[in-house]
């Protein structure tokens, strides 16, 4: 009969230690730069990596109507892993990764909302969720990785009494609470020389290294004390820097989130854009010191990955245009700071009559003019664990604001 001893001695050869130690890299600034220089996709943005993950599972072409539409594999064979599968619906998800790959380009498609829409049973929560799990899965292999810092700094802990013991200190890292690109760090005046030097002998067609926005407020901090306390030597900074590898889960609130509103007469911003941590404010002296800030709404959690919003239509018609605000200027402005750089797909869904609504909503201006219509008459259906009847597409199939 086998011990407990035995069985946990079983478990742990099936363990890959390696694989663990490598999904939790960490390393100095210069490493970082090697890792940049010899794989240059890691600086990629969110719809960059989006688009890149669905085309890594493989396509496939029909015609339909003598018109060729490409069937992406991973709607239905990585989907059908996770009971998800989605038939029926090739020409709709054709459009939608379409818009994708346009965003990943640059072409404008970045700076709109994507709003699918359409009737119960369409498969829209499914997409969503989908794209969600293979963005997880995706920053777990090596054509996937993404990078992101701590800050270096101490802290007295405290006995059991209360009191610090002795005075000693141990040193603690503060992470970015947005998981920005460490990239970031480097000043304004020298990423033109820093890219120039990354991609040096690079081929037109191949990744470039890029890096797009600027820090958070709460980084711009810790940058600042720091730099003062080197006398402006950035080199001598970089030593209180970490890099870390990134991995997106949506349980963890890392690059992953969702937002289902709840009742409409008691919606708050702050749900999105972070909130004053009381807490605090009484250590640092100020409720506008970014430390005395929870950025931990979804828009700010979301940061280098994707934000689901489930019935966006519901939401207050404030939080709309922060959502207009935080698509076009790839901007969020929490309380009491300037307004902060983000790299995140928004990708929002709702139903016929909400979406007729919108369409009817004279206030709603600015929304429904960024709505693109497009419309099919085909029969969708998802495959899962128990039978299910093939649902009506939506007229629209997946409506793409741009």
């Amino acid at each position: 009969m086998s011990t407990g001893k035995n069985i946990l001695g079983a478990l742990r050869q099936k363990l890959n230690i390696g694989d663990y130690r490598k999904k939790h890299w960490e390393g100095t600034f210069e490493e970082y730069l090697d890792i940049v220089r010899a794989h240059p996709e890691v600086t990629r943005t969110a719809y960059q990596r989006l688009y890149d993950m669905i085309l890594t599972h493989g396509t496939d072409e029909s015609y339909e109507q003598k018109e060729k539409v490409t069937k992406y594999k991973f709607f239905n064979e990585f989907a059908a892993q996770h009971g998800d599968a989605i038939y029926g619906l090739d020409r709709q998800l054709h459009n939608l990764v379409n818009t994708f790959k346009s965003a990943a380009k640059g072409y404008g498609t970045e700076k709109r909302v994507l709003l699918l829409h359409g009737p119960v049973g369409s498969s829209k929560s499914t997409i969503a969720r989908l794209l969600k799990k293979g963005l997880e899965q995706a920053s777990r292999t090596d054509e996937g990785m993404v990078f992101s810092y701590s800050w270096k700094g101490t802290h007295s802990p405290l006995s059991a009494q209360g009191r610090a013991p002795g005075g000693d200190t141990e040193v603690v890292w503060q992470k970015c609470p947005m998981h920005e690109d460490p990239l970031h760090l480097v000043p304004m005046e020298l990423r033109a020389e820093l890219l120039e030097r990354l991609n040096e002998g690079r081929k037109s067609g191949e990744y470039q290294a890029v890096v797009q926005g600027d820090m958070c407020p709460f980084c711009r901090q810790m940058y600042n004390e720091r730099l003062a306390k080197y006398d402006g030597d950035w080199n001598r900074m970089l030593e209180e820097i970490k890099v870390y590898r990134l991995i997106l889960s949506e349980q963890d609130r890392i690059g992953i989130g969702t937002f289902q509103p709840k009742d409409e007469k008691n919606q708050d911003s702050t749900e999105l854009t972070g909130d004053i941590n009381y807490r605090k404010i009484a250590e640092y002296g100020s409720d506008s010191d970014p430390r005395a800030f929870n950025f931990d709404g979804e828009l700010n959690i979301a940061n280098r990955g994707l934000v689901e919003f489930i019935e966006v239509l519901k939401l207050d018609v404030a939080f709309l245009y922060d959502l207009l605000g935080a698509s076009q200027e790839h901007k969020i402005k929490p309380k009491k700071f300037a307004q902060t750089d983000i790299d995140e797909v928004i990708l929002g869904h709702t139903n016929e009559p909400e979406y007729r609504r919108l369409q009817n909503n004279e206030f709603m201006e600015a929304l429904r003019d960024r709505t693109v219509k497009r419309t099919s008459t085909r029969n969708a259906s998802k495959a899962s664990t128990s039978p299910r009847t093939p649902s009506k597409l939506p007229r629209c199939g997946p409506c793409l604001p741009g």
